[in-house]
């Protein structure tokens, strides 16, 4: 049984994301301090896999994931889990919202609950954790007066506590991409699939960002994130983070990243790996057998030239 390292205490979001998994659902979990420490269990053998998040629709990219993943390890991606974020006021049994005076959680939770606490909560002092669950642990096990967490319908019902409100979020539409990463290995394609990838520049000079998007755009492949990220090497150097349709395994997909690779020398592949939502008919499909028709045509012309 494989053994995958989420960000813990039990009852985070990302247990729950986890728990929509049939698969991993029946792994052992080990639960970890902070994302990072799951990427280096993963890095170092300690567990089989790591499973943390990646973006968030709200907040955008969770940075020091994806910077770890681009600069610093060798991971790849093996799934990837789309999970609907509920955030909850949960505080000890027979509190009442009136007597909420802090309130406790990570500080993107925090974020996202805004106008909830603008509303119902203006005088709340917000106070920063690891988790959502260890706040939510934290209130069951130190009992402080008049304090709230926010957090999961899980972590309340693990923890004994009651849930004040649900759904506090500011935005309805708050959904959370989590990653499985491993050391090794990319998943068979399915039919649909995402390849995410990483370019980086050569030298930043005009037509850069054109070089990169025409190969996709001349392969009709569906670009589903293109975004930058600063390399750390200095002010204006940036490097691309791309993910898009498709499978290294697909004709057209491996001559993109051919191509992209001989023009500008430096790329870091993060996977090719089973997309979330519906499975289906796609139009990169659609393309693959254009292409390998394509690729029919010019062996057979080629096949005609005399040798000298």
């Amino acid at each position: 049984m494989p053994r995958i390292a989420f960000l813990g205490p039990p009852g985070t979001f990302g247990e729950e994301a986890l728990l929509t998994q049939d698969d991993l659902a029946v792994a052992e979990h080990v639960p970890m301090r902070s994302m990072l420490d799951v990427l280096e269990a993963t890095e170092s053998g300690q567990v089989d896999v790591g499973f943390v998040a990646l973006e968030n629709s709200i907040e955008g990219p969770v940075t020091p994931v994806l910077d770890h993943l681009i600069f610093e390890g060798d991971l790849l991606i093996q799934r990837e889990v789309v999970l609907r974020v509920n955030q909850n006021l949960i505080a000890l049994p027979g509190t009442s919202l009136a007597e909420v005076r802090r309130v406790v959680s990570i500080p993107p939770a925090l974020e996202q609950c805004r106008h909830f606490f603008a509303r119902e909560l203006p005088d709340a002092e917000l106070v920063a954790s690891n988790s959502t669950a260890e706040a939510v642990r934290y209130i069951a096990e130190d009992r402080p007066d008049g304090t709230a967490a926010i957090g999961t319908a899980l972590a309340a019902k693990l923890y004994g506590l009651e849930i004040l409100a649900s759904d506090v979020e500011d935005h309805p539409d708050n959904s959370t991409r989590f990653v499985l990463v491993g050391r090794e290995g990319i998943p068979a394609p399915t039919g649909h699939d995402v390849t995410s990838i990483i370019c980086f520049q050569r030298q930043d000079k005009p037509g850069n960002l054109h070089l990169i998007s025409a190969q996709f755009a001349a392969r009709e492949i569906n670009l589903t994130k293109f975004e930058s990220r600063p390399t750390k090497r200095g002010l204006g150097d940036y490097c691309f983070v791309i993910d898009l349709d498709g499978h290294i395994a697909d004709e057209v997909i491996a001559d993109c990243l051919r191509n992209l690779h001989a023009e500008l020398g430096s790329i870091k592949f993060l996977g090719s790996y089973p997309a979330a939502g519906e499975h289906g008919v796609l139009r990169r499909r659609e393309m693959e057998l254009k292409w390998r028709a394509a690729d029919a045509w010019i062996d057979a012309l080629r096949s005609q030239i005399q040798r000298t």
